[in-house]
């Protein structure tokens, strides 16, 4: 199993407590972006397309611990960009376990080594190291040579030193299932606490437009790969079976964009950690302000092939809940890699892409140069 005990028995107490509320929508996982800056540039990444001056800015430790605190939910998820060029995250880290909560650091583990020190191991915290397949997928994936073997080197001092390490893969149109169920086994054998998949996202903004996979053809890799290990059963997932048992076709999921709600150096950011048509001041604003109904596969172009984890998973989590036994069926037989395929979503009636990242950037530019220009003017008051 690659989800802790504790960690499930919590959130599925938190579910409980929100169903009892009688709330509709609710957090699961926080996306916290400390920061966009990477030292990195994938090509399938559209994360890190900004200009130098939002590049350099960076969420301070109060203000990312108050948005821990003003969303609640009970697992936090910490990437970017790379969050260890984020100098005071063994701050971030350190609140949100005091907190009670799950800290999950995504990182590509090229300071990992170096920075390993500042961390202490802890059940309420993970280091989920960025593979996408064996060294050529990968070094392939984040166009640089070199990467892969620098992040099984970190993986490897991490797990000696006592951590809770977990990988996440992203995977396009060029992948090969029986490389993957490779990598799924050598990953396995070094003793890596879970495995996250995901088919990768089409950012607009990604140097590479080429490699991304449509849903049909998302559902037919995962059953290839599910069906070299025993319908994933082989392997442990840092993932619910419903979410798996969706990738490879079995079921018809609507996304649920507010079980992930994602905070960047913008704000709270519409409507969901792969999209970033608009911005919240505040967690309240997001989820009461978002028409949500205007996104997702169906309603949206630009969520037509998606099938993210980011995205999904809520909505698995929330039907695990709802009906255990159908989930307690694929964790024991593992997920169906063959047969019909569950109904897709029809996309007849979705609304066009609407591309808005210029105007967005250009106005966070904007408001950022006029803080800044009223942040001098009160220094230059103050020492008159």
């Amino acid at each position: 199993m690659g989800i802790p005990l504790r960690q499930i028995a919590k959130v599925g107490a938190y579910i409980v407590r929100q169903h009892l509320a009688g709330r509709k929508r609710y957090p699961l996982v926080l996306m916290l972006e400390p920061l966009f800056r990477c030292n990195l540039a994938c090509a399938g990444c559209g994360k890190i397309d900004y200009p130098d001056a939002i590049l350099d800015k960076r969420i301070s430790v109060e203000d990312a611990l108050a948005s821990v605190d003003e969303c609640g939910a009970p697992v936090v998820v910490i990437a970017g960009g790379e969050p260890l060029l984020h100098k005071e995250l063994p701050k971030i880290v350190e609140g949100v376990i005091a907190r009670k909560k799950f800290a999950i650091v995504c990182t590509n583990a090229l300071l990992l080594e170096k920075k390993m020190d500042q961390y202490r191991p802890s059940p309420n915290f993970t280091w989920s190291i960025h593979l996408d397949g064996d060294r050529k997928m990968h070094d392939k994936s984040v166009c640089q040579e070199g990467v892969y073997d620098r992040a099984v080197a970190a993986l490897k001092t991490a797990k000696a030193r006592g951590f809770r390490v977990t990988i996440n893969c992203t995977f396009f149109n060029d992948a090969d299932a029986e490389r993957v169920a490779d990598f799924f086994d050598f990953v396995t054998a070094l003793g890596v606490d879970g495995i996250t998949v995901s088919p990768g996202y089409a950012y607009e903004r990604a140097p590479d437009q080429k490699h991304f996979l449509n849903r049909a053809a998302t559902k037919q890799l995962f059953r290839d790969i599910f069906r070299r290990g025993d319908g994933g059963r082989k392997w442990a997932f840092n993932q619910s079976s419903m979410f798996l048992d969706f990738l490879a076709g079995n079921q018809t999921y609507h996304c649920t964009p507010w079980g992930n709600p994602t905070r960047t150096v913008f704000g709270w950011q519409r409507p969901c950690y792969l999209l970033g048509e608009g911005y919240a001041a505040t967690f309240k604003e997001l989820m009461g302000e978002t028409d949500w109904d205007a996104y997702g596969t169906g309603n949206y172009a630009k969520c037509a092939d998606c099938m993210v984890h980011s995205g999904f998973e809520a909505t698995a989590v929330k039907d695990t809940a709802a009906r255990p036994w159908k989930a307690l069926t694929v964790t024991l037989r593992g997920v169906r890699t063959d047969g019909p395929m569950a109904p897709e979503i029809p996309l007849d009636r979705q609304r066009p892409a609407e591309f808005v990242f210029e105007h967005n950037v250009s106005k966070k530019l904007s408001e950022m140069r006029q803080s800044e220009a009223r942040e001098k003017a009160g220094e230059a008051t103050t020492t008159a």
